[in-house]
């Protein structure tokens, strides 16, 4: 894993997760991928030490968790990536 690698990957993720703002998502879900982009954006930058990311992404992954459908099928292909996203960053994390 490199550090490099991982803060590329939350900042794909707060992008992925930004992008639903602008649609019409459900309220439920809306709640939900809201407070993990805020949690995502958050942990974006270079002064964000790395136990503070792996905290936090567990977060995000538990909010998205929450949300099974938008209403929107654009948001739903963000935050599907925003979930692979997540796996991915976990899997780098425990490498």
């Amino acid at each position: 894993m490199t550090e490099t690698d991982v803060r590329a990957l939350v900042e794909e993720l707060a992008r992925e997760l930004e992008a639903t703002a602008e649609r019409p998502v459900e309220r439920t879900a809306s709640r939900w991928i809201g407070e993990a982009e805020a949690v995502a954006a958050g942990i974006v930058g270079p002064d964000v030490e790395m136990a503070v990311i792996e905290e936090r992404i567990g977060h995000v992954d538990r909010l998205l968790s929450e949300v099974e459908t938008t209403g929107d099928p654009t948001a739903d292909e963000h935050v599907n990536a925003a979930t692979q996203l997540v796996e991915r960053i976990l899997q780098k994390l425990d490498d």
